[in-house]
């Protein structure tokens, strides 16, 4: 019965201990579970923070004039600072990454190998004492068996002696010596008892402490372990919460950015933006005369009416046209040829005009400053030089010297330019003439040797061939004159196309010559290269867009800027107009 239940115990006991030993590595396997489920979500919020980062980035505005332009309006800088704001936000999602990375997954990472090596410790204790308690339940078996076996020798041996006492006809000898050996033995039999007794309070003694200390402390150890699992991950689950927590004020302050950046579009101040941005600074075309068809007179085109030039009376020969007010569409064929349109802006409205000018003569001076900074401190080093010889040689100072310097000549040069034409523009500007205007006319010069070289010299008002924005000084409006007779084969015909005026058939006669002052490379469709120095024939004279038509030889032509050009024109030249 002891055997018995024993065994139960110890079967008991050894299930308990295996489904301890599969519960705990399930619990490892778990942390392993989570650690996994925190990194996957770091790498959601490291891509989720990229791709909007990405997506901040794509949507700032390009350095080019058209975002500079943009930026004039509330609304533009509005989806600026929420661009900006947005970029911020991104920025905490990182911070979540890096908060689960090193508060959980680290964490966790080292704890699971400590878990581990514990969990290791405590089942190789416990199965250290299993086999204890097997050995010694083993070695209790070795002397009950012995015990017995030794009992059922003693009886033998008895039962031998007592039956050859009873025999007469054994001898006395025999007797004796079964005597001796039924005595020895009961003697082993004894010693048996002995040892069985003594092993087996021994066992007993072992197999409570096993029950009873060991394997309960193992198990306690086990469950402390466990309980400390459970809690760490209670912890890191509250971590993983508050790693987002934590950002939530900045977020916050993020998002109150956007809706500031919102509550900031200003649509009245926008739309005066537009005014200030357009505004041409033209006045409106006075009224139209009546023009009375039933009388027999010669017709001419009244001031006010909207073509640009007063013909005094019809002209059948050449490709004769009027410029039209801005407000009608043209097609702009120059400014396609030339690509931005020429360097005074003589293409653009009188305000806008005015504006750009004085933005390029704000660049030129922000250049002419600091190439006099840089001229200054080498100055100063050379005289540190001069002072110390050993320090460096002055003379390594003056290649450079000499090239600030004549940067600083053309720059002042480009100045000079700039300002001529800024106050053209400003001497016409609506607010700043006089009530009457003086009318512009094209005149033939007979005995004119021009100049073209520096712009402020020039006295007659830009003009495109294009039908591009020019102004003039007219008592009641304002128009522009750019017709120029050009020879026709054909004296009866007009072509009253706008497009046709790169398309002449017939070859412009040659009415001066030029010299090429800087090098021009003439990328654009329509333009010709220069080379510095060189001479070409003129065949069209700058009608005030800062453009002249020149021929190198029967089959290349083309137009130059004016300002690159020095222009000869000769006296008796036909078809070669100035301005007064």
């Amino acid at each position: 019965m002891v055997e018995e239940r024993m065994g139960d115990c110890w079967s008991y006991t050894k299930d308990q201990f295996d489904n301890l030993e599969k519960h705990t590595q399930w619990g490892i396997e778990f942390v392993e579970k989570y650690t996994k489920f925190v990194k996957e979500r770091s790498e959601i919020e490291i891509n989720y923070a990229k791709q909007i980062r990405n997506l901040s980035k794509k949507y700032q505005p390009k350095k080019n004039s058209r975002e500079e332009e943009e930026s004039k309006y509330t609304f533009c800088r509005s989806f600026l600072l929420t661009l900006n704001e947005l970029n911020d936000y991104a920025g905490q999602h990182e911070v979540i990454a890096e908060n689960l990375t090193s508060q959980i997954i680290t964490d966790l990472t080292r704890y699971l190998q400590e878990l581990k090596t514990e969990r290791k410790s405590h089942f190789h204790d416990g199965r250290k004492a299993q086999q204890h308690i097997e050995s010694s339940w083993k070695q209790l078996e070795s002397c009950k068996r012995r015990f017995e076996r030794d009992c059922k020798e003693a009886d033998r041996a008895q039962q031998y002696f007592e039956k050859m006492d009873a025999d007469i006809n054994v001898t006395k000898a025999d007797v004796e010596k079964a005597r001796q050996q039924a005595q020895m033995r009961h003697q082993m039999a004894a010693d048996s008892k002995g040892d069985y007794s003594s092993y087996l309070q021994k066992f007993n003694q072992e197999q409570n402490d096993h029950y009873y200390t060991i394997i309960p402390n193992i198990f306690q150890k086990l469950q402390d372990m466990e309980e400390k699992r459970i809690e760490r991950i209670g912890v890191c689950m509250k971590t993983f919460a508050d790693v987002d927590r934590q950002v939530l004020p900045i977020v916050g302050k993020c998002l109150d950015g956007m809706t500031k950046a919102a509550e900031s579009i200003e649509p009245k101040t926008d739309s005066k933006q537009v005014v200030e941005s357009y505004k041409s600074g033209f006045e409106p075309p006075g009224d139209v005369e009546f023009e009375d068809y039933g009388q027999a007179m010669k017709r001419t085109v009244s001031e006010t009416s909207l073509s640009n030039s007063r013909e005094v009376k019809e002209k059948p020969t050449g490709k004769s046209k009027g410029k039209l007010w801005p407000f009608i569409k043209n097609k702009n064929k120059l400014s396609l040829k030339l690509g931005s349109g020429p360097e005074d802006f003589s293409h653009l409205p009188p305000e806008q005009r005015r504006k750009k000018l004085q933005g390029k003569l704000d660049e030129l001076n922000k250049d002419i400053q600091k190439e006099m900074d840089q001229r200054d401190a080498l100055t100063k080093m050379k005289d540190v030089y001069v002072k110390n010889p050993q320090m460096g040689d002055p003379a390594s100072v003056d290649p450079r010297l000499s090239e600030i310097a004549q940067n600083i000549e053309k720059l002042q040069y480009e100045v000079q330019k700039f300002e001529g034409w800024l106050a053209e523009v400003e001497e016409k500007m609506p607010s700043k003439s006089d009530t009457h205007r003086r009318s512009g006319i094209y005149e033939t010069q007979n005995n004119t040797t021009v100049s073209n070289n520096c712009a402020q010299d020039r006295e007659r008002p830009p003009s495109s061939p294009d039908g591009s924005y020019t102004e003039e000084q007219n008592s009641e409006t304002q128009v522009k004159a750019t017709t120029m007779p050009v020879p026709n084969p054909n004296p009866t015909s007009t072509t009253p196309d706008f497009d046709d005026e790169f398309d002449d058939e017939e070859t412009l006669p040659t009415i001066g010559t030029c010299k090429a002052l800087y090098p021009f490379e003439g990328h654009n469709e329509g333009t010709i290269a220069l080379a510095e120095g060189e001479l070409l024939y003129i065949i069209e004279e700058d009608k005030g867009d800062g453009w002249t038509r020149v021929r190198r030889n029967e089959d290349e032509e083309g137009y130059v800027p004016t300002s690159y050009i020095e222009v000869f024109l000769e006296t008796n030249a036909k078809g070669a107009m100035t301005y007064i």
